[in-house]
């Protein structure tokens, strides 16, 4: 099951960089606990981020911990937003990471729609509820045994932008354009 997750992050970068056009720094969150897809992400967003004439910081994160340390490295180097990179791990830590961006100011997108719904301000990604249901009804009871390898692979075919307003800041801050939903490379 795949929700497009890393695909869609120059698409956040560009939305982010809408909702605050005049950053010049902003900054990526990766989980190096996870050296495959922090290294596509680390690799790939630079590229856009000079597109759109911005500054991609990379920040680290792999431990609750570590957010404090992120947060304060944000400020540190004046980055004006953060893109929450493709993770299991800050998945499950939405509540925690909407805190912290709504306690520092720090406008921010996730690819998990569970961010905004914590509290977040946005988040910009494939479906991925509808997937874990396919994926356990599809997979869960595998009365044939089959391997693996056979089974088939689902792709999210729908990409979802989710702005929570009560977020504050956000009504002030909203882009003012449709954006498309397809995934920029």
């Amino acid at each position: 099951m795949t929700t497009l997750g890393v695909e869609v992050g120059s698409k956040q970068l560009e939305l982010l960089h809408e909702l605050v056009p005049a950053a010049r720094v902003l900054a990526l969150l990766v989980n190096p606990s996870n050296p495959t897809l922090a290294d596509i992400q680390s690799r790939n967003l630079p590229a856009a981020a000079g597109a759109l004439g911005l500054d991609l910081r990379i920040v680290k994160a792999s431990a609750d911990p570590d957010f404090d340390q992120v947060f304060a490295a944000l400020a540190e180097q004046r980055a004006s937003g953060l893109v929450i990179g493709v993770d299991a791990f800050f998945n499950t830590r939405n509540e925690q990471l909407a805190a912290l961006a709504a306690r520092n100011a720090i406008p921010t997108i996730s690819p998990y729609r569970e961010f905004a719904e914590a509290g977040g301000l946005m988040s910009y990604g494939g479906q991925h509820r509808p997937r874990l249901a396919a994926g356990g009804r599809l997979y869960g009871p595998n009365p044939q045994g089959e391997p693996p390898a056979t089974l088939p692979v689902q792709q999210a075919v729908k990409l979802e932008l989710v702005f929570n307003l009560k977020t504050p800041g956000a009504s002030a801050s909203r882009p003012r354009r449709r954006c498309s939903s397809r995934p920029t490379r």
